[in-house]
C-alpha cells in the first residue's frame, strides 16, 4: 500500500507541475525540462568511457552544500567524469553552466522505469546524494546494481516520517544507503533509533565552501561608494514577508545605517514598491552610479549571484526566508561576522540553531522586536566583539567536512595511484 501512494505522489506531482505550467514560471520550467529528458542524457552520455560519479542535490541551497565535496572529489579523483543532477528549476536554471561538473541535468520523475533508464544512461560508479535527497526507486535501483549510494551533509529530524510509526516503507529507503555523513550527532542518534548504523559525523559542508568564497570574494566597488564610512546592514534573500517587518525597521533607521537589499526574486513590481515606501531614499544597483549612489540610504540588488559576495560589508546582516517556508543561507553571512536577525521559522537549520544558542543571531517576530533587539546589540561594543569572536571559531572548528567524507570515501573507492 505505501509503495502505491508513493507512486500516485509522484504521479500526481508530475500531474500538477503540467496543470500549473501555465500559470507559475517555476512549474513551466520544470515541465520544460522533463520533455526528452532521457534521450537528452542518452545522446550527450554516449560516449563516455569515463567512470562517472553521480551528485544529486534538490536545489540550489543542497549544490552549495555539496559543491565543496564535488570539486575536491575532481582534483582527488580526475579519472572520473561528474553528472550533477537537480529536481528543482532554482538549482537547474542557475547552475546549468556549472564549470565543475562535466554534466549537468534535471533529474527523471522517481518512476521505476525513469530511474532503470536514467542509471543504465549515466553508469555510475559512485553517487552521492546532498542532505535531503531519498527517492524510492533511484536508491532501489542503485542498489539492485551495487553501486555506492552516500548521504552527505544530512540532517533529521524526529518528527520526520522515517522515525514514526508506520513509516517503515520510507526506512526501507534509508537502509539502502551504503554510508550517511551526518551534519549534526542528533541525525546519526536517530538512525540508530531504527538500526541504520552505517553513519558518522562528518559536519556541514558547506562551511569549507563558505570559508573558500570569503577567501576569494573581490571588492564591489560600486557599494564601496555607496557605502563610505556608514555601518551597513546587508538584507539578503528576502521575501514580501520579511519586508513587511523591514520596511518601518528601516524607515526609523534611515540616516544612521545604511541598507543592502538582495530581495530572493527580483521582481520589478516589488522593487517599485520598496522605492516607493522609502520615497526617494533607495536606488537600484543596475541605475547606480559611483559619483552620487552614496547620497542614497538603500542599495537594492537588481541582479542574481551577487549576494555571497555583498556580505563582506555587512556590519549587520538579516536574512529572509524564516517568516514563510524556511530561512535561507545564514552561513554566508556569518564567515564574515556580523550578528545576524532572521524570522522565527529557523528550527529546521543546525547552523541557525546554533549561532542562536551562542548569542550571535537573533530571531525576531515583529518590527518592533528587530527594532528593540538591535538596538541593544549595536549599542554594546562589546558584545559585537564577542559575537564575531564567537562565529570566527564555530565556523573555523566546524569546518573540514569535505576532506573528512573524501577520507572516509577511500573504502569503497581506492585514490589513483600516479
Amino acid at each position: 500500500m505505501s509503495l502505491i501512494l508513493y507512486n500516485a505522489g509522484i504521479h500526481a506531482y508530475g500531474l500538477g507541475a503540467r496543470v500549473a505550467a501555465p500559470f507559475h514560471k517555476k512549474a513551466a520550467l520544470w515541465v520544460n525540462g522533463q520533455v526528452n529528458l532521457l534521450e537528452e542524457i542518452a545522446a550527450k552520455m554516449k560516449g563516455n568511457k569515463s567512470p562517472v560519479a553521480w551528485f544529486h542535490c534538490a536545489s540550489l541551497g543542497e549544490f552549495e552544500q555539496g559543491r565543496p565535496l564535488i570539486e575536491t572529489f575532481k582534483e582527488k579523483y580526475p579519472d572520473f567524469k561528474v553528472v550533477l543532477t537537480f529536481f528543482s528549476p532554482s538549482g537547474y536554471e542557475v547552475r546549468k553552466k556549472y564549470a565543475g561538473a562535466d554534466y549537468v541535468f534535471y533529474l527523471p520523475l522517481d518512476t521505476a522505469g525513469n530511474a532503470k533508464k536514467f542509471i543504465s544512461k549515466v553508469r555510475p560508479k559512485v553517487a552521492f546524494f546532498v542532505k535531503y535527497e531519498f527517492w524510492h526507486h533511484y536508491t532501489k535501483e542503485l542498489k539492485k546494481r551495487h553501486i555506492p549510494l552516500f548521504s552527505v551533509s544530512t540532517i533529521f529530524r524526529p518528527n520526520q516520517i522515517y522515525f514514526k510509526k508506520g513509516g517503515d516503507f520510507y526506512c526501507r529507503i534509508l537502509k539502502r544507503f551504503t554510508f550517511f555523513f551526518t551534519q549534526n550527532q542528533e541525525s546519526a542518534e536517530l538512525l540508530a533509533s531504527v538500526d541504520i548504523n552505517k553513519v558518522t559525523l562528518a559536519g556541514d559542508t558547506r562551511m569549507d565552501r563558505v570559508l573558500q568564497t570569503a577567501d576569494k570574494v573581490a571588492p564591489i566597488p560600486l557599494v564601496e561608494a555607496f557605502r563610505q564610512d556608514s555601518p551597513v546592514m546587508v538584507v539578503g534573500s528576502s521575501w514580501p514577508q520579511d519586508m513587511k517587518v523591514l520596511l518601518p525597521f528601516i524607515k526609523k533607521q534611515l540616516g544612521s545605517l545604511k541598507f543592502i537589499i538582495a530581495p530572493h526574486e527580483i521582481k520589478d513590481k516589488e522593487l517599485a514598491e520598496i522605492e516607493q515606501q522609502l520615497s526617494g531614499k533607495a536606488v537600484r544597483f543596475s541605475k547606480a552610479i559611483p559619483d552620487t549612489v552614496a547620497s542614497y540610504d538603500v542599495l537594492l540588488i537588481d541582479n542574481i549571484g551577487m549576494l555571497s559576495a555583498l556580505y563582506q560589508y555587512a556590519d549587520y546582516a538579516y536574512v529572509g526566508g524564516a517568516f514563510g517556508k524556511g530561512l535561507h543561507n545564514t552561513l554566508e553571512p556569518a564567515v564574515f561576522g556580523p550578528p545576524l536577525f532572521f524570522g522565527p521559522k529557523y528550527q529546521k537549520f543546525q547552523e541557525a540553531i546554533d549561532l542562536v544558542e551562542m548569542g550571535a543571531a537573533f530571531p525576531v517576530k515583529s518590527s518592533q522586536e528587530l527594532d528593540a533587539v538591535f538596538n541593544k546589540v549595536s549599542s554594546n561594543d562589546e558584545q559585537m566583539a564577542k559575537i564575531r569572536e564567537h562565529i570566527t571559531h564555530y565556523i573555523h572548528k566546524q569546518a573540514g567536512a569535505t576532506n573528512r567524507i573524501l577520507e572516509a570515501l577511500e573504502t569503497w573507492i581506492p585514490v589513483p595511484t600516479t
